[in-house]
């Protein structure tokens, strides 16, 4: 299986609060597709990781991540009964 990067992005967070928006700020990256999502469940092992100070660990920034080769789920509310599971192996 692929490695997995999943991280969270500030910058959406701040425009979210700015914007009055809710737009995903999760990230997750596979090889260089995107995933955006407000709730991701990883089914396996993971490593969280700081890059520390030197260089981001990610190109778009990122200093903290989740790594992982596990699958995961993407939890998306739609409402506040029902929600969208999306199995991703």
């Amino acid at each position: 299986m692929a490695k997995k990067y999943i991280h969270v992005n500030q910058h959406k967070i701040k425009a979210n609060l700015k914007h009055g928006t809710n737009e995903p700020v999760i990230t997750i990256k596979e090889g260089r597709t995107n995933t955006y999502c407000h709730e991701v469940k990883i089914l396996g092992k993971s490593t969280v990781k700081y890059g520390g100070s030197g260089k981001p660990i990610l190109s778009c920034g990122a200093r903290v991540v989740i790594e992982t080769e596990a699958p995961y789920v993407i939890i998306e509310p739609s409402d506040k009964i029902n929600c969208e599971i999306i199995n991703k192996d």
